[in-house]
């Protein structure tokens, strides 16, 4: 009863931000992804006879006060299986975590993947994004991958992420990697407290159906202009909450005015922020080069990705 999983980290194109239900982690509205390759996360578990359930991470295992969210995913498969067994589990990241690049997402992603295979679970992607949102809600759109519409749903069952198209459709990602500590989970309670949190769940209604329309449009520009401004009202209430996050850093704002820049110049270049400080460059694959020389000018790392599939039972196991 082993198995392994791999799955991309994603990009939110229309975020979300805030938890209406933060035990089944729904939230207050839909959001839209897209899953950055070859970026991934690879799992395997195993369930058997032994004598605790087990997680190692990046070869470091998991205390007992941090197995919460995977206990949540796990225990979820065990009652759907009937599975009386423990586990143990391992994960890999091919890229650095808690700097924004969506690991968690990932993570739990392949978790779920691998161990509904390996509860021997037949599932379709839609109905693991179910269970991949307990550990992780951006895990359900990392289920389904490529461009994925996660809805929020009225109830359990009901909010799930679905794919609007596949990896067929490339466009260039440049990620400025720029490290900061940030906490995900702090960010969405403090949100509820900004005054334009409302005015938020007003606007991205529309954007959604922007987004989804320009997705299947293939409009690269039009995605990237959406997701611009959705990553600038997101960091608004962000910073407006209680606690007045600020998750930018110095490096945030020199590649945001370098890509305004690149734009005034002809280079359709758009950035894109999750909960953090790194910075998605979204721009056709055919200048991708283009702006990842320009974000080194800048003397800041960078990865060059590109739309990732959904996630994927793999024959090669960690242990």
């Amino acid at each position: 009863m082993k198995s392994s999983a791999k799955a991309h980290p994603i990009q939110g194109l229309v975020k979300y931000h805030g938890l209406k239900d933060s035990r089944l982690r729904i939230p207050y509205h839909d959001s839209i992804s897209v899953a950055t390759a070859p970026t991934e996360t690879h799992t395997t578990i195993e369930f058997g006879d032994f004598e605790a359930d087990s997680a190692f991470i990046d070869g470091v295992q998991v205390p007992a006060s941090g197995m919460g969210r995977i206990l949540a995913v796990v225990d979820l498969i065990r009652k759907k299986s009937a599975l009386d067994q423990r586990f143990r589990m391992e994960s890999r990241n091919n890229f650095p975590s808690n700097i924004g690049l969506g690991a968690s997402a990932s993570g739990f992603a392949a978790l779920a993947v691998a161990a509904c295979d390996a509860a021997n679970l037949k599932l379709s992607l839609e109905q693991i994004s179910v269970i991949a949102r307990r550990g992780s809600g951006s895990a359900a759109r990392s289920v389904t991958g490529a461009f994925s519409l996660w809805r929020t749903g009225h109830d359990d069952e009901d909010s799930y992420s679905y794919q609007l198209a596949s990896e067929d459709f490339q466009m260039g990602i440049i990620v400025a990697l720029i490290p900061a500590h940030k906490l995900t989970d702090d960010a969405h309670r403090d949100v509820l407290r900004s005054p334009f949190f409302h005015s938020r769940l007003a606007y991205v209604h529309g954007a959604i159906a922007e987004m989804e329309s320009a997705v299947k449009q293939r409009n690269i520009a039009r995605i990237g202009e959406i997701a611009e401004k959705d990553s600038l009202i997101l960091h608004g209430i962000t910073m407006t909450g209680t606690e007045e996050l600020m998750l930018w850093r110095p490096e945030t704002i020199k590649v945001i005015l370098e890509v305004k820049n690149m734009r005034s110049e002809g280079i359709p270049a758009f950035f894109s922020i999750d909960t953090g400080a790194t910075v998605y460059i979204n721009t056709e694959p055919a200048h991708a080069r283009k702006v990842e020389d320009r974000i080194h000018t800048l003397g800041i790392e960078t990865m060059n990705c590109t739309v990732g599939g959904s996630a994927r039972i793999t024959d090669e196991h960690l242990f």
